[in-house]
């Protein structure tokens, strides 16, 4: 995983070890905050990694119940709330959908870049414009742009 905070999901990198990185790093997060990382939150976990686009929680329970690991949508819903609420994945609103975190186990402001011709979202940071704005604390964000990442834009053009 990169940690220079570029926005991975438009660029190319060595998506198995993006992979395999986000994997360890929440195997050892919930190991060192003694939380279950039970063999349906991980499976959705490499779901969502798979690639960089966003999925609905009825796209995760397919895949699950094509695996028999639950058909029913608790379970993917059960499994997609553990991860937002440990920081392993985000929901884009604007998608209703979730995707994988891009710098899981750090503490971050994510932005998400999303490409509507392809689907693609990609991780950005999202600098606070209203930080500290009228005294205001800011503990949540949520930034989502859409537009056509740099490959569809070449393919549009």
């Amino acid at each position: 995983m990169k940690n220079d905070r570029t926005p991975i999901g438009f660029q190319s990198h060595d998506h198995a070890s993006c992979i395999a990185s986000a994997l360890d790093v929440a195997q050892a997060e919930c190991a060192a905050r003694r939380i279950q990382f039970t063999p349906v939150r991980r499976r959705v976990l490499e779901i969502l990694l798979e690639s960089h686009v966003a999925l609905g929680a009825y796209d995760v329970l397919d895949r699950l119940a094509a695996e028999g690991l639950g058909s029913k949508p608790p379970v993917a819903y059960r499994a997609l709330n553990f991860l937002v609420e440990n920081g392993f994945a985000h929901r884009i609103e604007r998608l209703n959908a979730f995707v994988a975190c891009g710098h899981p186990g750090e503490a971050h402001a994510p932005a998400f870049l999303i490409c509507r011709a392809c689907g693609q979202v990609a991780e950005a940071e999202a600098p606070s414009p209203i930080e500290g704005a009228a005294g205001f604390a800011v503990e949540t964000t949520v930034v989502e742009a859409e537009g056509l990442c740099p490959a569809c834009q070449v393919a549009a053009a």
